[in-house]
């Protein structure tokens, strides 16, 4: 295997066991992980705390103890002027109880201790280049006979070092103790940190598993029922849009219900009829067959009921278009679209007069969609007019208002025109089924206007549909 193989190999595995440690981490329970990261970071800030402390410490000991030592050696030196006898007096107990080691050092190698080797300190280079005058003074430590000596020699006379080491024994413990004690805190402050995280995070994520388990009710059971907020934070906030988001779905469910339940009533009228004339034509056929004039009236009956059935079905496919797509959207002249549409009203209401004045607005939209709206309201104003009526049609500034001459809208019937399948009780006995000023309000509403309903001076209907005009286009340089 050579060198970048392996490399690869110890690569790939490396990132096998990051993505399976991270796969672990994320199947923990929230709880888990926020108590887990409020005890790491916890004992982060414990260890460095520690370190620091330890470190400081340490530091502060060995330089009292240097200081310490240089300043004994400095005292013991004149009264030894070089002389080695003058060690020779000092007691042995004196060194014992200290745990000091003194030797008088000379420039050639030669050293000098009370006592001979037993209370000799570690000797090295440093010492020496003190004697020969090399060095002004040195400060080590070592070791000897498995005990840690802090050492330091300083000048005595010319060609003689006196050397002074004392145990580190004291400072071991004192730095042992509290390293002890900072490793039992620590292990204290992690698991109370953990603790405390794991607590914190239990009160703080109630309410998210009180959204969990709403979820998971509306999930199982499809029940909409909103759960309790508390408080005026971030989750109370997130309750809040979820207590909307359930009142949004239950009312497009309600509506979708309701849709439902009218398309179905609106589809029996034409589907009874359509079935009857079938019936009434098979049973003719079997008792010899009508004349020609009742069978042509029959098939234009059969005719005008499924053309009021397709209607009532592209309505209806209408409404349910997604109000977000803007996919067939593009800048259009929406003075074109009212003309054509014009042109269909004037074709299907011959006893109508269509009086237009209309003025050029560009619009970003949906030319089907916004003919289809004109259409409808135009048909609506010619269903309503009398006969040799007018219907007044104008379009200024992207508001398109088209008033007639009929009745009027009764003013507790102002607020439900636009809905869908809503029909005056001055209408239940006309043709149409409901949709038609409601594809008017989806079509306004999806190219981001309004319309509105009112009475025109002559007393007959007046609806206005206003559009934004279309973003200026920047042409290229």
């Amino acid at each position: 295997m050579t060198f970048r193989s392996a490399l690869q190999s110890i690569t790939r595995a490396a990132r096998t066991m990051q993505s399976r440690t991270r796969d672990s981490v994320r199947r923990l329970p929230l709880r888990t992980r926020v108590g887990a990261l409020a005890a790491l970071g916890v004992g982060l800030a414990i260890l460095l705390t520690a370190v620091a402390g330890y470190t400081t410490v340490r530091v502060q000991l060995t330089n009292s103890l240097d200081e310490d030592l240089l300043s004994r050696a400095y005292s013991a030196v004149p009264g030894i002027l070089g002389d080695p006898r003058e060690l020779q007096d000092i007691p042995q107990e004196a060194f014992v109880a200290s745990n000091l080691r003194v030797a008088l050092l000379r420039a050639d190698g030669v050293a000098t201790s009370p006592r001979g080797e037993s209370t000799a300190p570690p000797l090295g280079d440093e010492e020496l280049e003190v004697a020969s005058g090399e060095r002004a003074a040195s400060i080590r430590t070592d070791t000897l006979d498995g005990e840690t000596y802090r050492i330091v020699a300083v000048p005595a006379a010319q060609n003689f070092a006196f050397v002074l080491a004392q145990s580190t024994e004291t400072v071991d413990e004192v730095l042992d103790r509290l390293g002890l004690v900072s490793l039992l805190a620590g292990g204290l402050g992690v698991g109370l940190a953990a603790w405390s995280g794991a607590s914190i995070a239990r009160a703080g994520l109630r309410p998210v598993e009180r959204l969990t388990a709403a979820a998971e009710h509306v999930a199982a059971t499809g029940a909409l029922d909103p759960i309790e907020v508390e408080g005026d934070d971030e989750l109370a906030r997130l309750a809040h849009s979820f207590n909307a988001m359930l009142a949004a779905l239950d009312d497009a469910r309600l509506r979708q219900r309701q849709l439902v339940v009218d398309a179905g009533h609106e589809l029996r009228t034409p589907l009874t009829s359509l079935r009857t004339n079938l019936d009434l034509l098979e049973q003719s056929d079997r008792q010899g067959g009508l004349d020609d004039a009742d069978r042509r009236a029959l098939l234009t009956d059969v005719r005008a009921q499924l053309e009021e059935l397709s209607t009532l079905v592209i309505d209806l496919m209408e409404l349910a278009r997604d109000p977000q797509s803007h996919a067939a959207f593009e800048v259009i002249d929406f003075a074109d679209l009212v003309r054509d549409a014009l042109g269909r009203a004037r074709r299907r209401a011959p006893n109508v007069t269509f009086s237009a004045e209309l003025r050029s607005f560009l619009v970003d939209g949906d030319a089907t969609l916004l003919t289809r709206a004109a259409v409808n309201l135009l048909d609506n104003a010619a269903k309503w007019s009398p006969p040799g009526g007018t219907v007044s049609v104008t379009l200024r500034d992207g508001s398109l208002k088209v008033c007639d001459e009929g009745p009027g809208i009764a003013e507790a019937d102002l607020p439900h025109v636009f809905d869908r399948f809503y029909r005056s009780p001055e209408a239940r006995g006309t043709t149409g089924s409901g949709l038609g000023l409601a594809i008017v309000s989806a079509a306004a509403h999806r190219h981001g206007g309004t319309v509105v309903a009112g009475r025109a001076a002559s007393g007959g209907a007046q609806l206005t549909m206003t559009l934004p005009a279309a973003a200026p286009t920047v042409s290229p340089r």
